[in-house]
Parts: C-alpha cells; sequence; structure tokens
C-alpha cells in the first residue's frame, strides 16, 4: 500500500499544495471539456447541415447532463468521505465508500440510460427539438447512451484518485481519453461519412478508454485507497452518507439539465437559431466553469482531509488561496468572452446570421457568471466539510428557485432577451447568497474541529 501520497495532504505547504493538487485537476478539466467542444466543432462544420446538426446535438445536451450528473453523488459525495475517512486513519470505512460507490454508479447507470431510451423521441421534443434537428438528436443520443457506463465510472471514480494525492494520475485519465476523441472525430465524421452518429460513436471509445484506465489504478497496488471486491456490498449507512453528502453536487449537475430543457422549449418558439446559440454560449458557460470544477476537484481532498485530521489553520489557509484564485480568474475570463463574443461564436460556426446572434446575447447571458468564482469557491468548501444540507440550498437557489421561474416569467416583457437576462440574474444574486451564508456559517464549522470529529 502507497500511503505517502495522502500523507502529504497534511504537511506539505498550503500554495504549492493546492496548485499541485488542482492544476492537474484543471487540466483535465480542461480536456475533458474538449469531448463536447470538439463534437461541436466538427458538427458545426458539416457541410449543408451543419447549423441544424449543432442544434440536434445541443437539446440533447440536458439530457447527457442529467444522466452524468448521478456521477456526482458518488464522486463528489463520496470522495470527500473518503478522505475525512483517510484523515482520521479510518482506511476501512474509506474502502466501504469507495467500494459502495462504484455498485451505485452501476445501477445509476442501467437504470437512467434505460429510462432515457426507451423516452428518447418525447424527452428530446420536450428538449427543444424541432421536426428539423430530431433525427440528428436520435442519432447522437441513441449512441451515446451505449456507452454510458464508461462515462459514469471514468467521471465518478477519478475524484477517488484525487483524494488519495494522486491527481497526476486522476489527470490522464481524461487526457488520454480527449485525445483519442480528437482524432477519432474526424475519421468517423467526415472519412466514415458517419455524421452525428460518428461523433457519438467517437466519444463513446475515448470514455471506455477513460475508465479502463481508472479501473486499472484503483485495482493495483499503487493505489492507497484500492477497489476491493470486498467493500462492494452495498450497506445502507455508507449508502445513505453518499447520497447526503452528493445530493448537492447531483442538484447543482442535474438542475443544469432542467435549466436546458426549459430554456431549449422557450428558445423554439423564437427560432431554431436561437436554439444553436444557445448550443454554443452553454460551451462557452462550460469552458468558463471548467477551471473552477477542476480547481475544486483538487482543494476538496486537501480541505477533507485536514478537516478529518483536525487541522483548523490549515483549512483556512487553503481556503483564502481558493477563493482569490477562483475569484479572479473567472471574472477575467468571463469579461474576456462578453467584450469578444464574435470570437467565440466563430470558433463554433462559419453561418454569418448564428454568429451575429450570439454576438448579439452572450454578454447577457454571461453577465452574472462574472463573479460565480464567489460561488463555487464557497459551495465546494461547504461540500469539502461535509455540509450537504447548505450546499443543496444553494444548489436549489441558483437554478430551480431563481431560474425556472425567471425563464418562464421575462420573455413575457423583454421578449428572448429576457430567456437569457434570467440567467445572468440567478448567477449573480445566487453568488451574493452564497458568499453571505459561507461567511456567516464558516467560523461556526471551524468551531466543530476541536473536538466532534
Amino acid at each position: 500500500m502507497n500511503n505517502r501520497y495522502e500523507e502529504r495532504l497534511g504537511t506539505d505547504r498550503m500554495l504549492p499544495l493546492v496548485f499541485r493538487m488542482a492544476l492537474p485537476a484543471v487540466a483535465a478539466q480542461f480536456v475533458n471539456l474538449l469531448y463536447n467542444i470538439v463534437d461541436r466543432i466538427y458538427i458545426g462544420h458539416i457541410p449543408g447541415i451543419g447549423t441544424e446538426a449543432l442544434a440536434g446535438v445541443g437539446v440533447t445536451t440536458s439530457i447527457v447532463i442529467l444522466i452524468s450528473s448521478f456521477s456526482s453523488i458518488v464522486g463528489a459525495g463520496g470522495a470527500p468521505l473518503a478522505a475525512m475517512a483517510l484523515g482520521q486513519g479510518d482506511r476501512e470505512r474509506a474502502g466501504r465508500i469507495l467500494g459502495n460507490g462504484f455498485v451505485m454508479l452501476i445501477l445509476f447507470t442501467i437504470i437512467t440510460s434505460l429510462i432515457a431510451y426507451i423516452f428518447m423521441e418525447p424527452i428530446l421534443l420536450l428538449t427543444g427539438a424541432s421536426e428539423r434537428t430530431l433525427p440528428f438528436a436520435e442519432d447522437y443520443l441513441s449512441v451515446y447512451l451505449l456507452g454510458t457506463l464508461f462515462v459514469e465510472i471514468s467521471t465518478g471514480l477519478n475524484t477517488f484518485i484525487n483524494s488519495q494525492g494522486r491527481p497526476a494520475i486522476a489527470m490522464w485519465s481524461v487526457v488520454i481519453g480527449a485525445l483519442l476523441n480528437i482524432i477519432l472525430d474526424p475519421i468517423f465524421i467526415f472519412t466514415l461519412d458517419m455524421g452525428v452518429k460518428g461523433a457519438a460513436i467517437a466519444t463513446v471509445l475515448s470514455q471506455a478508454v477513460s475508465a479502463i484506465w481508472v479501473l486499472r489504478f484503483l485495482t493495483s497496488s499503487s493505489a492507497s485507497l484500492p477497489l476491493e471486491r470486498r467493500y462492494m456490498r452495498l450497506q445502507k449507512k455508507i449508502v445513505l452518507s453518499v447520497v447526503a453528502l452528493g445530493v448537492s453536487p447531483f442538484i447543482m449537475a442535474s438542475t443544469e439539465s432542467l435549466v436546458g430543457f426549459v430554456l431549449n422549449g422557450s428558445l423554439k418558439h423564437f427560432g431554431d437559431i436561437y436554439v444553436s446559440a444557445l448550443a454554443i454560449m452553454q460551451s462557452a458557460m462550460q469552458f468558463a466553469s471548467v477551471p473552477l470544477v477542476g480547481f475544486a476537484q483538487g482543494f476538496i481532498p486537501v480541505v477533507s482531509y485536514n478537516y478529518g485530521h483536525a487541522n483548523k489553520d490549515r483549512v483556512k489557509q487553503c481556503f483564502r488561496i481558493v477563493v482569490t484564485f477562483m475569484f479572479g480568474f473567472n471574472f477575467l475570463l468571463i469579461l474576456f468572452m462578453i467584450l469578444c463574443p464574435h470570437l467565440v461564436a466563430s470558433v463554433f460556426t462559419e453561418d454569418e446570421v448564428l454568429i451575429e446572434t450570439v454576438s448579439h446575447v452572450m454578454p447577457l447571458f454571461l453577465a452574472g457568471m462574472s463573479i460565480f468564482g464567489l460561488q463555487r469557491a464557497c459551495q465546494n468548501m461547504f461540500v469539502a466539510l461535509g455540509q450537504a444540507k447548505i450546499s443543496i440550498f444553494i444548489a436549489l437557489l441558483r437554478k430551480v428557485i431563481l431560474l425556472v421561474p425567471l425563464a418562464l416569467i421575462l420573455p413575457h416583457f423583454w421578449g428572448v432577451e429576457g430567456i437569457f437576462a434570467a440567467e445572468a440574474i440567478s448567477d449573480a444574486t445566487a453568488a451574493v447568497c452564497c458568499t453571505a451564508l459561507f461567511a456567516w456559517q464558516f467560523p461556526k464549522i471551524l468551531s466543530l474541529i476541536k473536538g466532534e470529529l
């Protein structure tokens, strides 16, 4: 057993430790984003059908996000608990969390994929597909669903590699798959003339390789917390604790799907051009979120380990570094996208009408994201500290309580711009509320460190 890496979470200098843990995770998230972005870039440039095909694949995003979000329950809920257990020296509990999490991923995949496949057409119509875009959406999703298990395993278990202090290994699991996807996409889409189906096949094959890499490490002697068959029998207490903490990240991810249903459903009444524009802007938003998600994956094991080890000062140090970086980086990136929307849109399409549409609405759509780094930092700190209930509230506030009602109400007053303004208003409001709530609760949470852990 190789546990020297995890022990460094409690001893190494905080600033280099955070960046050493976070930067591979950020790189991995950027590369992971290439799965969707590369698909959309190639699809958007298919001669004659690019714009309609892009809209078709765009409406599948909500379903893909919803299914993938179940991996967040295990990955974002189980990994911090495993890190806390390692910090407390309880290796058996950590092993049970990992083993139970693996079984949960398989069950989630079977159930969600089957439901999505059976009800594919009505779901796609609900998410904004039109008669012209539905065939492209079905072509992509029917293939993608066959490889969902690979997606769930690679994303859900990768966080457990981070919790062992091995971010580089976690990074390569994503990099290998993404690079393979970049190579396979043009072969299947253009050379073999498979179009949208080819993009889905390339993604599935790439995710399969990533999943194999993750499982290979977790079942090897190099893992300080290995995946063992003896811990795969589901235990009610373990399952409930993982679900309790993982519900918040799940809601954060799944509500993106809900929002996709609402936004695409509303936008299709204004024309497919706006559905295509949303697909591009969602990719841009994902690009902006990637550094935040990756940094969170890097710092959560550090916070959880030191919280479990009862080291209050190191928890504080980590937060100061995290909030400074996440806010600053996110603000500058969003500012660039707001000032240069035409440049962002031209990456995905050559359609001048679509580029102009994106250029018109993107500054409004992304405005609230300028301070979103604060919410990401604070909300993920809540998760790292095991504060499930607070994190759940923030997740619900942003998308369910604010965005969905606003997206349904504002178009009656502002037209199509009201749909995009709803995103900005909800993002900004949720960020302010989350930051204020964290400033109030953080000292109380740290006071528990004295002896109850």
